[in-house]
């Protein structure tokens, strides 16, 4: 269920906190944070974040189009490998067979 619109985005307080101090150095290094549920506020445009995905800190660099967005929407917690095959052997019969067609 998202967030009622009278309350407004959500940031966590600490990442915010970071977010203001990184602004004003003048070397800007990676912000890390395991706060996927904070919403991208336009101060964070041009800042890079280490976001936790599970098992390791992706980098996400914030661009003004992910305004609005959550910060774990840009990194996949979960990766696709291929469906395996049961019938290994039909299917190198059939692959055997197609590039003999050509």
């Amino acid at each position: 269920m998202s967030r009622s619109s009278k309350k407004g985005a959500y940031v966590e307080p600490s990442l915010m906190k970071k977010v203001m101090a990184i602004k004003d150095a003048p070397k800007k290094k990676n912000i890390k944070t395991w706060s996927r549920k904070s919403a991208i506020f336009p101060e964070f445009i041009g800042l890079t974040f280490d976001v936790y995905n599970g098992k390791e800190f992706v980098p996400v660099f914030v661009t003004d189009d992910m305004v609005g967005h959550k910060l774990g929407e840009f990194v996949p917690t979960r990766i696709f490998k291929q469906h395996s095959s049961n019938n290994k052997a039909a299917d190198s019969a059939a692959a055997a067979e197609a590039a003999e067609k050509k």
